[in-house]
């Protein structure tokens, strides 16, 4: 036999209709529907008033609002909203309170409550969910030519005849601010980016450092630690990839003056083609940047030794780059490693 089920409303029903026939008194069915007198009183007042409707569950509202804005502020707020739609509710608030002070105004966030039921208020976007970043250890201080290394990609352009995007490379002494590469690349993979560091370290030596953003290839956020392919490169060669927070471009400010004078030099017009921007950038990142060094006005006051070309002030590393290994495929499928006349299966 299944359990009997119930609600309040009909235990209600039945309750007022025992109370009508009279069989009882109020106190002994109480007592049976387990309610003090108050409440039976309650329900039969309520039945008197409303009929059997007023025994259903009423909203839990409150029926006053004591604080609520008066609606003339509500009509003031909203008018100075559509005659400034790019002012916020705090301003709104301070506007409205140097014109009527003796008004009691509502707080910012009110006023913004108001504006959005009102429909004057566009919603933000979420922000898309981001993977999880891995922190690299804190910055180094450069002391030493070599000692830091920064590279990133100076953005993307588009070329003067509609061709494809241009994606400047840059790759700079934080010591000296000697501009070491800068090559007009197709795109942001991988294995460009070893090319240009590759012969960037035959013919400078290794750096202790590299220091990048978190964005593609130099770093992975999906990645063990946060290391991409390029940055375990980097261990393997005994060199420490250092990233930086996450919207904080000043912490490789160096780098970043120079994109500024990059940008002047090379893509404002941009060129007809990827050659030609390519030549662009490798002239004008050798000339302007490493042959002299933008100095504010009154920079005569400043020592000597700041006022050096980042040339001079370039020494090559003490650590010898390692021949880079050449992949191919072999007569089985097996992967076959070649430097320099030895092969290593």
């Amino acid at each position: 036999m299944p359990w009997m089920e119930t609600h309040p409303v009909l235990q209600r029903h039945e309750f007022i209709a025992a109370l009508l026939r009279g069989e009882e008194s109020m106190a002994e069915l109480c007592n049976r529907f387990g309610i003090s007198r108050k409440t039976g009183y309650k329900w039969k007042e309520r039945f008197e008033a409303l009929g059997p409707g007023g025994l259903d569950d009423q909203p839990r509202i409150a029926r006053t609002f004591p604080h609520r804005t008066a609606a003339s502020i509500e009509r003031q707020l909203v008018a100075l909203k559509r005659k400034h739609p790019s002012w916020g509710p705090k301003k709104l608030v301070v506007l409205l309170r140097s014109r009527c002070p003796e008004l009691a105004l509502p707080a910012a966030s009110t006023a913004g409550d108001i504006l959005k039921r009102h429909g004057l208020v566009e919603a933000r976007r979420t922000p898309a969910r981001r993977n999880r970043i891995w922190r690299s250890p804190p910055l180094r201080p450069v002391t030493a030519p070599n000692d830091t290394w920064s590279i990133d990609f100076k953005g993307h352009f588009r070329l003067s005849n509609g061709g494809p995007y241009c994606y400047p490379l840059t790759v700079q002494d934080n010591f000296s601010r000697y501009l070491l590469r800068c090559v007009a690349l197709r795109g942001i993979e991988t294995t460009p980016v070893e090319t240009v560091l590759d012969a960037a370290f035959r013919e400078f030596g290794l750096p202790a450092a590299i220091r990048s953003d978190n964005g593609t290839p130099f770093a992975a956020n999906r990645g063990c630690l946060g290391l991409s392919a390029l940055s375990l490169w980097w261990l393997k060669l005994g060199i420490r990839p250092e990233r930086i927070e996450r919207g904080r471009p000043q912490q490789n400010g160096r780098l970043e003056r120079m994109h500024r004078t990059l940008k002047a030099e090379t893509t404002c017009p941009p060129t007809r083609s990827f050659s030609l921007s390519r030549r662009r950038s490798t002239r004008s990142g050798g000339n302007s940047t490493n042959n002299d060094r933008t100095r504010p006005s009154g920079s005569s006051l400043q020592p000597r030794s700041t006022l050096d070309r980042p040339a001079r002030c370039r020494r090559s590393s003490l650590r010898s780059s390692t021949p880079r290994p050449t992949k191919f495929a072999g007569s089985r499928g097996q992967a076959t490693f070649r430097t320099r006349g030895s092969a290593i299966s």
